[in-house]
């Protein structure tokens, strides 16, 4: 009677559909048989040691915040593009003038949504800056509006320890904010 139910059994879950995601098997213990189903992995996270947990914790912080930073910085290199094509070919006072107007609409667009940026994500957005546009934040500044607001604002960022003279270093310090940058772009994140 036992044999026959985990016959019954067997047979069930094989014409279930069990038998393409998972191996069934049954086999012969002395006098019992024992079916034996093979799941997938799965991890839980909930076993896992603190020090692990709090890596995981960090790793989940550090995905959120290059989420929030990354479109900006996204949009600072298309914009740097653009603008740069138009002040190739423009005079002193004109290349004022456009610098003067691409910081105001830049200004009405973003400003309130970067006020609202974590220091963390404030120092991300500063690396990714680097990333898209091949240029520190200060050298940005620098080029584009000269080196006394550069001096100064780079003394005002310091003053809240931010550094815009940082680079991007995506072998070394900044791996991991890569790792996650190229996951989001592949449309994986």
């Amino acid at each position: 009677m036992i044999r026959f139910i985990t016959l019954a059994i067997l047979v069930m879950a094989t014409f279930s559909g069990l038998r393409s995601q998972y191996v069934v098997q049954a086999r012969m213990d002395g006098a019992d048989t024992l079916i034996v189903i093979e799941l997938p992995p799965y991890t839980i996270y909930d076993k896992l040691p603190r020090k692990l947990k709090a890596q995981q914790k960090k790793y989940d912080k550090l995905v959120h915040n290059v989420k929030k930073a990354y479109p900006f910085a996204k949009v600072a290199g298309i914009k740097l593009n653009e603008y740069e094509i138009l002040l190739m070919n423009a005079e002193e006072s004109e290349r004022r003038r456009l610098m003067k107007q691409a910081e105001d609409e830049l200004r009405i667009e973003f400003e309130e949504d970067v006020k609202k940026l974590t220091f963390s994500q404030g120092i991300i957005l500063i690396k990714l800056v680097d990333r898209e546009t091949g240029n520190s934040s200060y050298e940005l500044i620098q080029e584009l509006r000269g080196n006394f607001l550069a001096f100064f604002w780079q003394t005002f960022a310091r003053i809240f320890g931010y550094n815009l003279k940082i680079k991007y270093d995506p072998t070394g310090e900044d791996k991991d904010i890569e790792h996650i940058v190229q996951q989001i772009e592949a449309g994986e994140l």
